[in-house]
């Protein structure tokens, strides 16, 4: 079972001048569940190398057993150094994709041509896709058959509540619920906070941080 997981470069909020990146437990509880299923996965990035980490998902209070395992696995923070520049990686070969969120693939992920390829390529052959929180930002641009992707799919993400209660409504490019609706969605969600998957088909997202290994699990199912 060859997985791949495909991370944000993006390290700018904004116009706040704070960091930004991928959120570290929505990238450690999904690898571990696929690593423990017996996976073999491969991670990638626009840049390649090391992605830049959401300073905030590193703080105490955003710490998981995932997390913590992270942190004393020498092995996986090693291939999270190291991750694949995105250009070079074709859906060839990989049995499904993976997307961890925070706030980065808004602004990269959203709108990266070779991401929306990869995208494509793995609908294409109806091979599953999964994205959590922020990271179904990615389905901005994606089309199968000249309608977007999530066009009648049921699909979540984070809500625009979820995105008013961290004060950042005004400094993302775009709100990930709205984006969804506007490109014929349909859009469910859960409490905010608590933990929401949701598959259609092929097609697997998360809502919000808490969602991060229900969704992985969601994947593995369809595998």
């Amino acid at each position: 079972m060859n997985i791949l997981m495909i991370l944000t470069s993006h390290d700018k909020l904004g116009d706040t001048g704070e960091k930004t990146g991928f959120w570290l437990e929505e990238f450690a509880a999904p690898y571990y569940v696929l690593k423990d299923a017996g996976a073999t996965i491969t991670l990638a990035s626009p840049k390649g190398g090391q992605p830049p980490l959401d300073p905030k998902s590193d703080s105490e209070d955003a710490q998981t057993e995932a997390t913590k395992r992270f942190k004393s696995d020498d092995d996986a923070q090693a291939a999270l150094a190291s991750t694949r520049v995105l250009s070079e990686i074709t859906a060839e070969g990989y049995d499904a994709v993976f997307y961890p969120g925070g706030h980065g693939p808004l602004w990269d992920l959203a709108e990266d041509a070779d991401s929306i390829r990869i995208i494509e390529s793995f609908a294409e052959h109806d091979l599953p896709i999964g994205a959590v929180c922020h990271a179904p930002a990615i389905f901005k641009h994606t089309k199968i058959n000249d309608k977007p992707l999530v066009a009648g799919k049921k699909v979540t993400g984070f809500t625009n509540t979820e995105e008013e209660g961290v004060g950042l409504t005004d400094v993302v490019p775009f709100l990930v619920e709205d984006m969804l609706k506007a490109n014929g969605g349909v859009y469910l969600k859960g409490d905010d906070w608590a933990s929401f998957v949701t598959t259609d088909g092929k097609l697997v997202t998360g809502q919000n941080p808490a969602s991060s290994e229900a969704a992985a699990k969601a994947l593995l199912d369809l595998l």
